[in-house]
């Protein structure tokens, strides 16, 4: 009878714990069950948010672009000053250029294409001092600068044999470094013009006059720069003025030998210039 007391005093304590843990499990689940549902609702929610930031982003971004497209715009936006068209963004490096100009000479300067000329004229002469005369040449090589226009003055002892249109090959240093000033500024063109004295070409010559040999002149020049030494063609120009734009009387010896010469005329290109302005 104890024994039966006994068994039954056991299973119902079992029973009792069984009940107790069951109950704790159910609370437990309820609870992992409420986890799960606020965190998917919260991970929903953050996926919510992110979407709208992004959209937000996206429309600042637009906002930006559009922002930068007018700005790009306005700059870009060309301008006809003075008969000249011109974006801004070209007028505002025309200003840094202008700041290394001679500022006595800017302030001479009436037009829109005299700050032009300056710019293009300062890069030049940057070029040009104690860069194209060399030892011994100084008295068969001229410079003037009229305003923005160079010329270069060459006597013909320095570049062909009398009578001849052939470069002679003792002229090749100084053509060489006339190339390099050409070359040192994109924005200009070069006319080389062909002078001769007035004494009338011997019969049976292979040109026919002066006129032919001023131009062989010009050009033999001007083939010479630009296949030796790689001046572009499209900036050379070739002129033969004869006998008939003489610096002095013909009547002496030394008055023909200064009368014939090649004079190299350096222009500045104003559209070139402001094609370069808009590349940069």
């Amino acid at each position: 009878m104890k024994n039966v007391i006994a068994l039954t005093m056991i299973a119902g304590a079992l029973i009792a714990t069984s009940c107790v843990s069951k109950k704790k499990y159910v609370e437990l689940e309820n609870q992992y069950n409420d986890t799960r549902s606020t965190l998917a609702k919260t991970q929903l929610e953050k996926e919510e948010i992110e979407a709208k930031y992004a959209k937000i982003e996206e429309r600042v971004a637009n906002y930006n672009a559009k922002i930068q497209s007018l700005t790009d715009s306005n700059n870009n936006r060309l301008q006809q000053v003075e008969g000249v068209v011109i974006s801004k963004n070209d007028k505002d490096k025309m200003k840094q250029a202008l700041a290394n100009v001679d500022q006595q000479e800017l302030a001479q300067a009436k037009t829109l294409k005299d700050s032009m000329n300056l710019i293009v004229s300062y890069n030049l002469k940057k070029n040009l001092d104690n860069s194209l005369v060399g030892e011994g040449e100084e008295d068969d090589i001229k410079i003037d600068i009229d305003e923005t226009v160079v010329m270069i003055t060459i006597s013909d002892k320095l570049l062909f044999n009398s009578g001849s249109a052939r470069v002679n090959p003792k002229a090749n240093p100084l053509l060489e470094r006339l190339a390099n000033v050409i070359n040192s500024e994109p924005a200009l063109e070069v006319m080389v013009e062909g002078h001769t004295d007035s004494q009338t070409v011997k019969p049976g010559a292979y040109v026919k006059d002066n006129w032919e040999l001023s131009v062989e002149r010009s050009t033999a020049v001007i083939r010479t720069l630009q296949d030796k030494y790689g001046v572009a063609p499209e900036k050379l120009i070739a002129a033969g003025r004869s006998s008939f734009h003489p610096l002095t009387e013909n009547e002496t010896k030394e008055g023909r030998a200064k009368n014939r010469r090649t004079r190299i005329v350096i222009l500045p290109n104003l559209d070139k210039f402001l094609a370069l302005l808009s590349a940069n």
